[in-house]
């Protein structure tokens, strides 16, 4: 089953900013792990890409960053709009 969203999405509840970013976060993850298995299989077949080791390095540091924010850092309070 897909999760559901109990009420009617709002851009402005803080709940539902946390979940989108979460999804979005989870989605890079995806994106990574799908584009790099299909670079590291190229190599393996013929040796090309050399720097990969570091391309891959360098965004997986970037998907533990990101990761960071949304996990530790990011703030959902109820925005300016939503009060009036």
């Amino acid at each position: 089953m897909p999760p559901r969203w109990p009420r009617r999405p709002d851009p402005n509840d803080p709940a539902y900013r946390r979940l989108a970013d979460r999804i979005n976060w989870a989605v890079h993850i995806a994106f990574f792990a799908a584009v790099n298995s299909g670079l590291w299989f190229v190599r393996e077949l013929n040796g090309a890409l050399p720097q990969l080791p570091w391309l891959t390095g360098a965004w997986a540091l970037g998907l533990l960053l990101h990761g960071f924010y949304v996990v530790r850092l990011a703030r959902y309070e109820e925005s300016k709009d939503a009060k009036d």
